[in-house]
């Protein structure tokens, strides 16, 4: 028999997904709460404790996303976007399709790696339209390199991953075990160029004004 992952919400958190009728709606609200910094630790909130504290990183907002779409008829899918390893970090976000056609949600401390509409034909179109934009805050280097397999996150339902009190580092786990697909060539990585420096730049207003530009060094070991 199939595990109802939203068994045990409470009246609040239901009356909270039950308003995220929308990707769109999802996606504004994550954009309303803080980016978690994880001041005292490395977090992976279940959406429970994202509601709780009002806050969530890449992984958590789109655990989060997942589960909004997720009760309202969508399948709970991951992907995460690769980056070259030592430069930068991945990304996760919340994968859904419309018409056969994939769009995307997140969580990002960065403004342009967040909602993208439901009209790529397949992932490689998705990932793409990240691309430009997915780069190193110091140097400025584009760091994404592939994607991986989408995680559905119904093989989670046994643990409780909506409503636990606990990490849901499991999620991680299992985004770290999806194949992954390149999207460039050596040669391609070879001639990339840096993002231009009025593009740099308008990142680096929304980063400061987010308070963030020093855990972004800090992440980036400068």
């Amino acid at each position: 028999m199939a595990i109802n992952p939203f068994l045990n919400l409470t009246d609040k958190e239901r009356k909270i997904f039950r308003k995220l009728s929308t990707p769109l709606k999802i996606q504004h609200f994550l954009y309303s709460i803080d980016y978690n910094l994880e001041e005292k630790g490395e977090t992976c909130y279940s959406p429970r404790l994202v509601l709780r504290y009002k806050k969530a990183n890449c992984v958590e907002g789109a655990i989060f996303a997942a589960a909004a779409l997720c009760f309202h008829g969508h399948p709970p899918l991951l992907g995460q976007l690769i980056s070259k390893e030592g430069l930068d970090d991945d990304h996760v976000i919340a994968l859904y399709k419309k018409d056969n056609h994939w769009g995307a949600l997140s969580k990002s401390k960065y403004p342009y790696l967040g909602f993208r509409e439901p009209i790529h034909r397949n992932l490689r179109e998705l990932t793409l339209t990240y691309f430009e934009c997915y780069y190193t805050y110091i140097e400025g280097f584009k760091s994404i390199r592939g994607y991986a397999k989408p995680l559905n996150l119904t093989k989670f339902n046994s643990k409780a991953w909506i409503t636990s009190e606990k990490n849901v580092s499991y999620i991680i786990r299992g985004l770290q075990k999806a194949p992954t697909t390149k999207i460039l060539t050596p040669k391609m990585i070879r001639n990339l160029q840096p993002v231009t420096k009025l593009a740099k730049q308008a990142g680096e207003i929304w980063i400061r004004k987010k308070r963030i530009m020093t855990y972004l060094k800090k992440q980036q070991h400068l």
